[in-house]
């Protein structure tokens, strides 16, 4: 295809990694960013193997690997009983090689924001996107909030995630978030420095420690604490106090006590708020909706930046085959459709076994997917579903 005059607005690893992707094939990139000085949100995450194929295709696999850290299984216990209802193994996938990685997303921002900048991509800050316009020739205006408008585009890419106003609105915010933190990596504790580890009371109260590797000049490794909350209560929980908070935590899992030390400041905690949404329509004349822009889920089966990394790499491949702009947007968006219903519907059903008020469910879930979990083939399937390759999506894009 010829070259295109190509927006993406968001700075997120969907943007990012598409504007890298699009800028490489030839195409004449510009990234928007409402942000004085383009910056990440939130603690940190976990890189799949998805995601991971999609970065050693940009090169930029090794950056990562150096400040991520290995995860090599996930763990989670409830707290009364002491038994093991979560236990994921990466090598039930039979490749000694693939692992979690837990990343920084100050640090995975980093990586991909340096990428962009040495390839001479231009970045517009300060711009708030409030909607588009399509001309009589297919093309595409940005509208900015001050009602300045860049353009004409023959194709917008929003990756603004889920509060983007260039798509409709839809999905549901969901009751629980969580609230997190990036702390020193206490050395010598009793965590494990390459699991995802969590503690469960009930599913209303859930704790979990993730090893993120080092942050942006900052050779400390780095742990990412979690704590899930309901929106609703999160002004009781500032005017409780952090010592209040600390007790209900210490009760649940003494040894992330080392942690806790660290926090002196509520600010310290962020509030993190879920959507569960997926756009009908991902695709529309001259635009596309990638990363939670088009889908978000709660993070229970930690997909979301893979996910966006996907999206990127469908859409790069959907412009290197498409006879024309729209038909580039239906075959990236056919590349990603059933791999993004698949884990919609996955979350949607894992969420309350891990985040709700159900007492029944948590009672089936302590008592069943423990030993369940070790009988043959189930290792290799919760693997593979924690990995994010239940339905082949690797496959579908050529990536290894």
């Amino acid at each position: 295809m010829r070259s295109l005059h190509i927006a993406i607005a968001g700075c997120g690893p969907a943007g990012l990694a598409a504007a890298l992707l699009l800028h490489r094939d030839g195409h004449r990139v510009r990234l928007y960013e409402r942000f004085d000085t383009p910056r990440p949100i939130g603690s940190g995450l976990l890189i799949q193997p998805t995601g991971l194929a999609v970065l050693e295709r940009l090169g930029l696999d090794a950056a990562l690997k150096a400040h991520a850290s290995p995860v090599e299984r996930l763990l989670g216990k409830a707290v009364r009983s002491g038994a093991t209802v979560l236990d994921v193994r990466y090598s039930a996938l039979g490749e000694p090689l693939w692992v979690g990685l837990g990343i920084h997303r100050a640090a995975l921002f980093a990586i991909l924001y340096d990428a962009v900048l040495a390839a001479g991509i231009p970045v517009h800050t300060s711009c708030e996107i409030t909607g588009s316009e399509l001309g009589a020739n297919g093309q595409r205006t940005l509208v900015m909030a001050d009602g300045h408008r860049e353009g004409p585009f023959d194709l917008i890419v929003d990756a603004l995630g889920t509060k983007t106003l260039l798509a409709p609105p839809t999905g549901k915010t969901l009751e629980y978030g969580a609230l997190w933190a990036s702390l020193d990596w206490p050395e010598g504790s009793a965590l494990n420095p390459h699991a995802l580890e969590q503690r469960y009371r009930a599913a209303s109260i859930m704790a979990g420690v993730l090893p993120i590797g080092t942050a942006p000049h900052d050779p400390k490794a780095k742990a990412a604490l979690f704590w899930s909350i309901k929106g609703v209560d999160v002004a009781a929980w500032r005017e409780a106090g952090l010592e209040a908070w600390k007790s209900d935590v210490r009760a649940v899992w003494p040894a992330v006590e080392p942690l806790l030390e660290q926090i002196s400041d509520p600010d310290q905690l962020v509030f993190a708020r879920y959507a569960h949404r997926t756009l009908k329509k991902p695709g529309e004349t001259g635009l596309i909706h990638i990363g939670d822009a088009w889908h978000s889920a709660s993070p229970q089966l930690g997909q979301g930046a893979n996910m966006a990394l996907l999206d990127a790499y469908a859409l790069a491949l959907g412009l290197r085959e498409g006879s024309d702009v729209a038909d580039a947007i239906a075959r990236a968006i056919a590349y990603r459709r059933f791999h993004v219903w698949l884990y919609q519907v996955l979350t949607a059903f894992f969420t309350p076994v891990y985040q709700s008020d159900s007492r029944v469910i948590p009672f089936l879930r302590d008592r069943l997917v423990g030993p369940v979990s070790k009988i043959w083939p189930a290792p290799g399937i919760q693997a593979a579903l924690v990995s994010g390759l239940v339905g082949a999506p690797l496959g579908r894009l050529d990536l290894r």
